[in-house]
């Protein structure tokens, strides 16, 4: 999480399009812009800002300029010292001169310095001190033209960028860039920014762009002692230029290094990302800002810049918060190390659409590979920065101290400037790493964010993390099984609650009474022939089979002979004359007699009354009535049943007639089924008359 983050706001009386902190100083910022040519009421100005309080800064001298000229659309600081400041801008001549040939777009100022007074870092709280805001002198030095004169009809060119390499303390020499805006055919101008005012003396190169193509932004850096790199970019391609010192001309074209490919005849869109802005690293890595077409977002691209002619290889990639459809301005701070050996944090800015900015940090190893020891890591987001869009960033220049004094704290600053006429000043605190240098008396560098090491630092993290949260979850598990009774008590989590909510939540252990007894494995394998011996033969599993079937069929029989017995008269006569009618039809299909010997017909009847259920056309049915009611019973001994009753062929016809009307009282027989469904059923005697009748008949005989 990042820090609190100071801020400090000052608003001007015209809109701002450039700014710049001193080099030397991060105490003075130099602003710029104006309403343009014309009688609008808006001035055209540069002016001066103190920004040595964290949370207030003041103006301090301002430069008038023509209200017949254009506004200041880029500037730079190119030299200062204690008392004052040059100042390279882009402002356009009066278009009546711009159409005569005549467009001296590249100024020169010196803007003094009021009196020095103790720079204010140790991050007490401010003092008021009144500086002066118009007394400060501010002189004129120069104007030159180092563009092309156009031949067109219509001339707008306007010095879109401005450039500079950083200060080489040893030598004092710098380069700078510019660029075009809104020509015919695009122009980048590289120059030697040692003099005071440049002349075309000072150009070292010249880049023709293609027809209605511009540089959408350029950046300059020293790679060796006395050699640069510059690099420019157009909406889709990225090209360097290597210069061997700023005062030799270079005649070489410029190479090649990165763009974006058209996209494919079939894909649905037909438009490809632009390129917004770049940034120099080091020598050898360069920082793209490249958005995505229809402000879809935006996105950070690192290229590797080759050594050799060849083309540039992304080590990493960073797609910005999705807040951000489109990236409009791009700044970056190196907070170097003591030796050329040692680790350093770059840190970036991004302004987006959305009037955030976004703040990242950038930990580079140079004895590593780019693409092992590089990763983007957020600082802050800082959101509604200003009331309109933002023209410009710009990061202080932050050196390391000669001395290793810690008593006082040190700062890198953000300036940003919006059409709103609005600048404001961030304020980051930086800290010493390592953080043990500060007891152990060693020397230190200054981080803004203290480094996230690479992806084995990384995994461990994730895995040390990850067990913590394991093992807080088996805890919290552990304790609620204990209070809900799952588990015996080893944490002693039900003590941990009072005795309301015991009594509301705590349960006892539920398994307590409960003992399983677990198998216990033998010491050692039984050995081959044991194993044997236990197999069982083919004749005992034979006699085991027998000996189930056997209690499956008793047990069959018993339950049929119990269900038979609890049906009635109706029910039996209807099973008797359907299976009576099936072993009738499987006699009629086997076909004649004669295909068949008596022995094989036998036994396929007997089978056949075997498969019946209940074997009704062998079993005799005998109905008795008990006065109130009839019962109905199936006998498997037809020759026992017939000392208990006769069947109905031999009853008399009055015997006939009883029983008939005891079964249509019953609901057991109808006079419309007739007497042959009866056929073969025993009946005993109705209320003892028939027995009474059957004796009285054979004593009369």
């Amino acid at each position: 999480m990042a820090p609190s983050i100071a801020s400090a706001k000052l608003t001007l009386s015209y809109p701002l399009y450039a700014a710049d902190f001193d080099p030397n100083n991060s105490n003075f910022l130099v602003v710029g812009g104006g309403g343009g040519e014309g009688r609008n009421g808006i001035g055209n100005k540069i002016t001066l800002v103190d920004t040595s309080r964290k949370h207030e800064i003041s103006e301090v001298a301002d430069v008038d300029l023509s209200r017949n000229e254009d506004s200041v659309t880029s500037l730079a600081i190119s030299q200062s010292s204690d008392t004052s400041a040059i100042v390279f801008a882009g402002i356009n001549s009066s278009g009546t001169e711009q159409q005569a040939g005549r467009n001296e777009h590249l100024r020169s100022f010196r803007l003094g310095y009021p009196l020095r007074r103790e720079s204010n870092t140790d991050g007490k709280e401010d003092r008021k001190v009144e500086l002066p805001t118009t007394k400060v002198d501010t002189i004129s030095l120069g104007k030159v033209s180092l563009f092309k004169v156009s031949t067109e009809s219509k001339k707008e060119t306007y010095q879109r960028v401005l450039r500079l390499s950083p200060v080489n303390k040893d030598t004092g020499s710098r380069l700078g860039v510019i660029a075009t805006g809104l020509a015919a055919v695009g122009e980048v101008v590289i120059f030697d920014a040692s003099r005071d005012i440049p002349t075309q003396k000072d150009v070292r190169q010249r880049v023709q762009l293609g027809k209605a193509e511009e540089a959408a932004d350029v950046d300059v850096i020293e790679s060796k002692e006395g050699a640069y790199l510059v690099a420019y970019c157009t909406d889709y391609e990225v090209y360097v230029c290597k210069l061997r010192s700023a005062s030799h001309n270079n005649d070489s074209e410029p190479q090649f290094i990165h763009g974006i490919s058209h996209p494919d005849v079939f894909s649905s869109g037909k438009k490809r990302p632009t390129f917004r802005s770049l940034r120099f690293l080091t020598p050898s890595l360069l920082l793209l800002l490249q958005n995505q077409p229809n402000r879809s977002g935006a996105e950070l691209l690192l290229l590797e810049v080759p050594d050799n002619a060849g083309l540039g290889t992304v080590v990493l990639r960073k797609i910005l918060h999705r807040s951000i459809k489109s990236g409009s301005a791009l700044a970056t701070a190196l907070l170097p190390a003591s030796n050329s050996r040692q680790d350093v944090q770059h840190v970036i800015a991004i302004a987006g659409q959305d009037i955030s900015i976004s703040v990242l940090t950038l930990y580079h190893s140079p004895t590593q590979k780019a693409s092992s020891s590089l990763r983007f890591n957020t600082y802050t987001t800082l959101y509604n920065v200003h009331p309109l869009q933002m023209t410009a960033l710009t990061f202080s220049t932050f050196m390391l101290p000669t001395k290793n004094s810690y008593s006082i704290p040190y700062y890198l600053k953000l300036a940003s400037t919006s059409m709103s006429s609005t600048v404001i000043v961030h304020t980051f605190p930086l800290s010493p790493h390592p953080q043990t240098s500060r007891q152990q008396g060693l020397p230190a560098r200054f981080v803004i964010q203290q480094p996230v090491y690479g992806d084995m630092a990384q995994m461990s993290l994730s895995v040390i993390v990850s067990i913590v949260v394991v093992a807080l979850g088996a805890f919290l598990l552990q304790a609620w099984t204990e209070i809900r009774g799952g588990t015996p008590e080893y944490l002693g989590a039900k003590g941990w609650l009072s005795q309301r909510l015991q009594d509301y939540v705590a349960l006892p252990y539920m398994f307590e009474d409960v003992h399983v007894e677990m198998p216990v494995l033998p010491s050692e394998m039984p050995k081959l022939e044991e194993v044997r011996s236990r197999i069982p033969s083919r004749e005992d599993v034979k006699d085991i089979i027998m000996e189930d079937a056997s209690a499956i069929v008793d047990k069959a029989e018993s339950l049929k002979d119990t269900v038979a017995k609890t049906l009635s008269l109706r029910s039996l006569l209807s099973l008797r004359h359907k299976y009576s009618s099936q072993d009738y039809a499987t006699k009629s299909d086997d076909g004649d007699e004669d295909e068949h010997d008596d022995e094989d017909y036998d036994q396929d009847s007997e089978e056949s009354r075997d498969t019946s259920p209940f074997d009704l056309p062998s079993k005799a049915i005998l109905v008795r009535d008990s006065g109130s009611s009839l019962s109905t019973e199936l006998r498997n001994d037809r020759s026992a049943v017939g000392e208990l009753g006769k069947p109905w062929e031999e009853l008399t016809k009055d015997q006939k007639e009883l029983w008939k009307t005891r079964l249509i009282e019953a609901g057991q027989w109808t006079a419309e089924e007739g007497e042959t469904v009866l056929k073969g059923v025993f009946f005993g005697q109705i209320g003892g008359l028939v027995g009474g009748l059957v004796g009285g008949m054979m004593g009369g005989s």
